[in-house]
Order: C-alpha cells, then structure tokens, then sequence
C-alpha cells in the first residue's frame, strides 16, 4: 500500500516509485522482465510486475490492483512481452497490500495458475480478521473495541478503513468484502523454501516489518533479490504499529540488517521503482532513518510528555504529512520504545497515552 515519506538524506533527483506506469517491456536479467501496472496511490504511480519467463510460460509477481481496468492493463503487459493469460502457471504475491494481491483470485479463477506466498499471507481489512487485534497491546485500561465492515479503530483514536473511493468501487463490483482478503496461497514459501522461477531457484527470505507475511525471493544464480516492499529505491516502506505481532519495527530493523547476508545480489528488483545496485547501502540507509525517528521521538518528550500518538506525530512530522500514515508510523515508533521499556502507555477513554519513564 501507501508509504509514509521519503527518506530526507536521499539525494536522487527523481523518486522513481511516483512515476506513472510505462507501458514498456524491460529485461533485467535472463528470463526476468520487468513491467509496469498503473496505481494511483500515495507517492506510487505504478506496481512493478514481474515477468519470470521459463518452458511452461511466465509466472508474474505482485499483480496489481483487483478491478477491470487494473485487470486490463495486466492483459496488455502480458501480451506486449508476448504472452497471454493462459500462459500464466504461478502468480507471486510479496505481501497482504491489495496494490500488489488484487487481481491475484481472479487471475488464479482465469488460468488455474497457483498463487505463491508466505503461508501466513493475510490481513486485516476485513472486520473478521481484527477482533482479537488489540490483545497483544498490554497496557492499562480499556483498549476499544473495533467494530466496522471494513475497519478498525486505531489506538491514536481514529478509524482505519481503506479510501471510500475503494469501498465503493469493490462495492460496485458486486463483491462486497471480498477482495479486502488476501488469497490464500496454494504454494505457502516459508523462510528458506526454495521455488523454481524462470528456469532455476529462487530462496525465500521472510521480512516481515512493512507486513508481517512480506517474502524476499533470492536468486543466487544470477544474484537478484526481489524485494517487494522492503527495500524500496528512494522512499521508506510505511511501519505501521497496529499488527498482530509484538514490536514490528524491532522485526523490520532484523528484517534490515538481513539483507547484510547477500553481498553477492548484484540487482534488487523493487515492488516500486527502478531496479537498484545497491541493496545493502540502501538498507542501511532505511534502518538509519527510523532510528533518527525514534530519537525525534525522545527529544519531542521533554515536551509533549504524557501525551496521544496524535501529539508525539505533530513533533516529529511536517505538517503536510500529518494523517492517518504519519499517526500509524508515530505508534509504531512509541510502542517500540514502550517494548524497550523507555516509555510507558496506557488506555484513555479508547485512545493510547504515551510518556517517557526517565
């Protein structure tokens, strides 16, 4: 889905991830094209898909947005790299965003091709997969209780659901709720499983932190590492506090300093944006920057002291990016120093306090 900001050290002169999709056909590496499918998201313009080309046809990577038009235009990037959508046997998914799962069911309903991912790939836009989310927060008081077709209430007091213009769209569709739901994998990849693409193996490699189910693919042969999310060329993967599982800035920081373990992948072929070089240096770049966001946050204390997620958030971003992606981001960086037991939290009237314990 949508990411927070850019990274401010970052002198490219061009955030590539905003571009708007291209309709051209590029090869990357022997039986590795790259394709381009058009989304309207914040600071994205486009979803890498990937083609993976071997003796029984193509398989495709993170394709795209559910919907006839996001559907058309994955037809025609097919057909411009000379395929068509009875060629496609696996259909890769990185992680549960719906700009990289969407048309996934339909493509899995229209050519029987096997859906590849984490076998914990999911999440949590459906009100039947958030009713027990609040359970790991253990903190004093009441947490509130969420109750929503679509959303959830969060801890800094607002309600999460997807754009309304989504909503209605899925709506118009007629497939209610469905879509909101990440398919389940035929072919579950766990850390370290292996998967022939492309006519030779890839290894998965587990990150969670962008999402808790987010795989890597590492192809040692030719030293590519397909990335998704979690390493993005010029902006950082959005961190959003509110999961399922402790701490999930701690399991992205891990998820960070693994890519240290591939010296030898000579391409990273990002979900957004250019192919980039330089994976290791870029992690490391992303890594630095939360951590500069977790002292903003200490420093903001001597002010704000026992205060909302909403009021940490003003302190430590602009204004123009203050919202819903700014306030999840801020509760994810305060809830991973209340792991780290240098602040303390507790319920107010349904919405999450925060103050420093020094």
């Amino acid at each position: 889905m949508a990411h927070a900001h850019a990274h401010g050290a970052d002198s490219r002169p061009e955030r590539s991830e905003k571009r708007p999709a291209r309709e051209d056909i590029t090869e990357l590496a022997p039986n590795v094209l790259r394709s381009e499918l058009p989304i309207d998201l914040p600071g994205l313009g486009h979803v890498n898909m990937y083609l993976l080309q071997d003796g029984d046809g193509v398989a495709v990577v993170d394709p795209g947005l559910p919907g006839d038009e996001p559907y058309k235009a994955l037809e025609h990037r097919l057909r411009l790299a000379g395929y068509e959508l009875r060629h496609v046997h696996s259909i890769v998914v990185t992680h549960s965003h719906y700009d990289h799962y969407g048309a996934a069911e339909r493509l899995r309903e229209d050519t029987g091709a096997r859906i590849v991912a984490h076998p914990d790939l999911h999440n949590r836009l459906g009100a039947q997969h958030i009713d027990d989310d609040l359970e790991f927060l253990d903190v004093e008081g009441d947490a509130p209780t969420p109750s929503s077709r679509f959303g959830h209430r969060t801890p800094w007091g607002t309600w999460s659901e997807p754009p309304e213009e989504v909503v209605k769209h899925w709506e118009s569709l007629g497939i209610g709720d469905r879509m909101f739901v990440a398919p389940t994998p035929d072919h579950g990849l766990g850390e370290g499983g292996v998967i022939t693409l492309a006519g030779r193996e890839w290894v998965a490699v587990h990150t969670p932190g962008h999402t808790a189910d987010h795989l890597c693919l590492y192809d040692s042969q030719e030293g590519l590492m397909i990335t998704g999310d979690h390493v993005l060329p010029t902006i950082t993967p959005h961190i959003s506090g509110y999961a399922s599982e402790d701490d999930p800035l701690a399991r992205f920081f891990d998820s960070l300093n693994r890519m240290h373990d591939f010296a030898d992948v000579r391409l990273a072929l990002p979900a957004h944006g250019d192919p980039f070089t330089n994976l290791y240096e870029r992690a490391t770049s992303i890594h630095d920057h939360h951590v500069e966001r977790l002292d903003e946050l200490r420093d903001a204390a001597g002010g704000v002291g026992r205060g909302p997620v909403n009021a940490y958030m003003r302190e430590i971003f602009s204004e123009r990016s203050w919202g819903h992606m700014a306030e999840s981001e801020t509760f994810a960086h305060l809830d991973h120093l209340r792991e780290t037991g240098e602040f303390a939290a507790e319920w107010v009237e349904g919405e999450m306090y925060f103050r420093p314990t020094g």
